[in-house]
């Protein structure tokens, strides 16, 4: 997998010295051009991961941005309202995550959306604690991190 992503950079780059422009767009298309070429190339070899696991990085990113404007709004709007809209807890998470790596990354980018941080996690690793600004039903703050940041982190991982 990292000899295909080495050398989809690769093309990539030879694509952005080919026509001259350093423009991020220039280098974007070049990086799915590549893409596409190395896909077409390999659709017959068993090592396929590669582009399996692509798309569902540039999902995660994606869907990172989105929650993290969506975050970022929230707390802006609570902090210049006269009200406080907070409710603030602590949340018990219970984690399909196993390794630490996992784990890890799902604490952090946790702890990167504005409103939450995670605290801890159980000694036998099977519940993160969260604390969060706004918790208004502690089982659809769980499911949300569930289905939103922990099981894309396990599409990517595993």
């Amino acid at each position: 997998m990292r000899a295909q992503f080495l050398l989809n950079l690769i093309l990539t780059i030879v694509w952005v010295f080919l026509t001259g422009s350093l423009a991020i767009v220039n280098f974007i298309f070049g990086f799915l051009l590549s893409y596409l070429v190395l896909w077409i190339i390999s659709r017959k070899h068993e090592s396929r991961k590669y582009f399996r696991i692509t798309p569902r990085i540039i999902s995660f990113i994606f869907y990172f941005i989105y929650e993290l404007f969506r975050a970022n709004i929230q707390v802006a709007a609570d902090v210049v309202t006269p009200k406080f809209y907070m409710e603030p807890g602590i949340v018990a998470v219970p984690l399909e995550a196993k390794t630490n790596l996992e784990i890890t990354l799902l604490a952090n980018i946790i702890s990167l959306t504005p409103g939450s941080l995670s605290m801890d996690v159980s000694d036998d690793k099977s519940v993160l604690y969260v604390h969060a600004m706004y918790v208004k039903d502690k089982q659809q703050f769980i499911q949300e991190i569930k289905n939103g940041f922990e099981r894309r982190i396990l599409e990517i991982l595993r």
